[in-house]
């Protein structure tokens, strides 16, 4: 599957939001990290100083991995509908994060094992119930796969058409960071022991377990290093194959986007390979305790803006980063010049 050529996000209007960060009332440099945030959203959106989103929007994307069968998460499989009902009914950590951080949510049933979805609306791009069980044989068909990266291109392009100026990719499936870690690894060559984290609080027996998988999903992958869409169907799944559509259209369409954790960055990690050039226009919301987080993020060269410890997924932290992005959009638009405020901008010699 092929994507249109990223777009780089514009260069001018980033010299602009330096040259005017250097002449605000404060030292140069002084507001760090907002400062360099700033800049980046001014880039995205061509435009210095930048305006302040909104219409942020989360998208949840839910969805079953047979792994989870395995023993290889601290939670039941059955879990994933349950959830996807909470998220839904407004009773989830994601939702109220994001309302705190002024962005609304949307999930969507991807591979969800269930035979009826939440609604009709949640439902409306579901590829299949549940993914296969990535240890002893492929996550997807392989129009599954396309299934999927389409599904995740068209919601992208949906919310994106309604008006959505920054996009949030979130996740929930239970057995999904064994899957995500296998993708992980399989990109970067890297052993299963040095990446497999504790996802849900699995105790050493399910990290055992966890390890054993990842390793046999990577060893049935290991002809598909080079392939992302090979890698998603033999040991990632329709999640995570939606969630990379997602990142990688978000992109095209020239939306910036706060990534969440593990799962959504091994995701944007194919995606970055599907699109090449796409990470430009996404920023790291956090870093979450799992190994392969901090791996897929190095690879990606993003740093992430919080590190809080969290490792829920739903696209929480990046809902915790997302007030830090508007500061930053806030100080470079909003604050006063050295000229405007008669202020002077060093002193004498």
């Amino acid at each position: 599957m092929e994507f249109p050529d990223v777009t780089p996000p514009d260069s001018r209007a980033a010299a602009a939001a330096r040259r005017r960060q250097d002449i605000l009332t404060k030292p140069a440099g002084a507001l760090g990290r907002l400062e360099t945030l700033s800049v980046w959203v001014s880039s995205c959106q061509a435009l210095c100083p930048p305006r302040q989103f909104e219409r942020a929007r989360v998208v949840v994307f839910a969805g079953d991995h047979g792994v989870a069968r395995t023993g290889v998460s601290a939670y039941p499989p059955e879990v994933t509908a349950q959830m996807v009902a909470n998220i839904d009914a407004g009773g989830a950590a994601i939702n109220v994060l994001a309302g705190a951080a002024g962005a609304t949510v949307r999930v969507v049933d991807i591979a969800v094992d269930c035979d009826e979805p939440a609604s009709a609306a949640i439902g409306a791009h579901k590829v299949r119930r549940s993914s296969g069980n990535i240890a002893v044989e492929d996550a997807l068909l392989a129009d599954e796969v396309i299934a999927a990266l389409e599904a995740g291109r068209r919601i992208a392009d949906d919310e994106v058409d309604a008006g959505a100026d920054l996009l949030i990719a979130g996740d929930m499936g239970i057995g999904n960071t064994t899957a995500a870690t296998a993708l992980i690894a399989a990109l970067t060559d890297t052993e299963p022991v040095a990446v497999v984290g504790r996802g849900t609080g699995i105790d050493d027996t399910g990290w055992t377990r966890k390890t054993a998988a990842v390793r046999d999903a990577m060893y049935r992958a290991r002809r598909f290093r080079s392939d992302p869409v090979g890698l998603l169907r033999t040991c990632g799944g329709a999640d995570l194959a939606a969630m990379a559509g997602f990142c990688a259209q978000a992109a095209v369409r020239r939306t910036p986007l706060l990534l969440d954790g593990v799962v959504v960055t091994a995701a944007a990690l194919v995606a970055d390979r599907l699109a090449p050039g796409a990470r430009g226009w996404w920023q790291a919301g956090h870093r979450s305790t799992e190994p392969a987080h901090t791996l897929a993020l190095a690879h990606l060269g993003l740093e992430p803006i919080v590190d809080l410890g969290l490792r829920l997924g739903e696209g929480t932290g990046a809902a915790v980063a997302l007030p830090l992005v508007r500061a930053a959009v806030a100080t470079l638009a909003s604050m006063a010049t050295f000229e405007d405020a008669g202020v002077s901008e060093r002193a004498p010699d």
